[in-house]
């Protein structure tokens, strides 16, 4: 506000002046009768300028009070805005940071997976290798259910053939041999053909494919009187199996004719639950017979001793007809002695009674 006293002041002055030159340029073409009003005029003039000078000060310093209030609830906003705005930021930058973290941890399991699946591409790819796949899957299903007396890897049968496993079950069924198959590259075929021939032409390979690996598995793994009439292909693909179930019945009846059952993991898993039970089911009988006849052998123990128990009922018989005799002697004895304490012995008056023996003498001795 002093600022603005100190430019409004020399204005003031500077009209003062200019109203002085006009009154004097007037004065001297004005009469000396007119002088004197003009100048009440100027004064008048002047006295208003001044009380507007005074009012456009105060206007002024209010305006600058409130401007300057104005400037700090501003400057106030911006602050805590900036604030707030930096927090929010910090937040984001940190739900940034952790997502980032995220997004890296699944770049990384992803690239891992990538590899694997290379490397399952490679194995799948080479014929051992898949065969090799085949077998340890179809060996981790059959140890993980069934007991190691249950079954065999690689068994030779009798005529010279090798099973990559040999369920032993008791007769009937007897044992039966599994084969893992894996028909990988005519399934590949039938799956990215184009067009109807070529689908028509690749289902053709496929079926066939899977056909001869049933013949073989039936002329192979069936051996009478050492294995079962029926034998298991194991497909270690649910996607193989079901196109079988779907598109190809009659390579299904075929192997139903060949009495060979195409498995999956899935029903292989099922089947072997079910020979789990039988083989649960054989052991309760044996254990039932070997039970049996320990209970032959209890009730031959209970026979012996009921009569090791009449026997000694009879002793203890005897021996209490035994004790009641002798109680009877014993009760014969004591009134015997009871008789004897009480008789009464008189002097013999003459030589003669002496001869005689007294009545009660001889009732005693009977």
């Amino acid at each position: 506000m002093m600022e603005g006293q100190g430019w409004t002041l020399p204005i003031v002055l500077a009209i003062l002046v200019v109203a002085a030159l006009a009154f004097a340029y007037r004065l001297g073409r004005r009469s000396r009768d007119e002088a004197p009003a003009e100048l009440a005029q100027l004064l008048d003039a002047a006295d208003k300028l001044k009380t507007a000078q005074a009012e456009l000060s105060g206007r002024m310093q209010q305006s600058e009070t409130s401007v300057n209030a104005r400037l700090e609830s501003l400057a106030k906003r911006l602050g805590d805005g900036l604030t707030e705005h930096t927090e929010r930021t910090g937040q984001t930058l940190k739900h940034l940071h952790e997502r980032l973290a995220v997004i890296d941890t699944a770049q990384k399991n992803i690239t891992d997976l990538s590899q694997q699946m290379v490397g399952l591409q490679d194995i799948l790819s080479n014929k051992q290798a898949r065969g090799a796949f085949g077998e340890i899957q179809l060996r981790d299903l059959v140890t993980g259910t069934l007991p190691p007396s249950a079954y065999e890897f690689q068994a030779t049968l009798s005529n010279g053939k090798r099973a990559d496993c040999l369920l032993k079950l008791p007769n009937p069924p007897g044992s039966i041999a599994i084969d893992s198959k894996f028909p990988l590259e005519s399934y590949e075929k039938l799956r990215a053909a184009g067009d109807d021939a070529a689908k028509v032409q690749a289902g053709r390979e496929f079926s066939a494919a899977v056909r001869k690996h049933v013949l073989d598995i039936a002329e192979r793994y069936i051996v009478a009187g050492e294995t079962a009439e029926s034998a298991l292909m194991f497909l270690p693909s649910e996607a193989i199996y079901a196109e079988l179930h779907a598109n190809f019945r009659n390579v299904i009846e075929e192997s139903f004719k060949r009495r060979v059952w195409i498995v999956s993991p899935t029903t292989l898993m099922a089947t072997l639950t079910t020979v789990r039970a039988i083989l649960k089911d054989a052991l309760m009988r044996e254990q039932a017979g070997v039970i049996q006849q320990e209970v032959i052998k209890l009730l031959e123990d209970v026979v012996r001793l009921d009569k090791r128990v009449d026997s000694l009922e009879s002793h203890f018989g005897q021996a209490s007809k035994d004790i009641r005799e002798i109680r009877v002697s014993a009760d014969k004895v004591l009134k015997r002695g009871a008789r004897i304490d009480s008789l009464q012995f008189e002097e013999p008056s003459a030589a003669g009674e002496l001869e005689a023996p007294p009545p009660q003498l001889k009732e005693v001795e009977r």
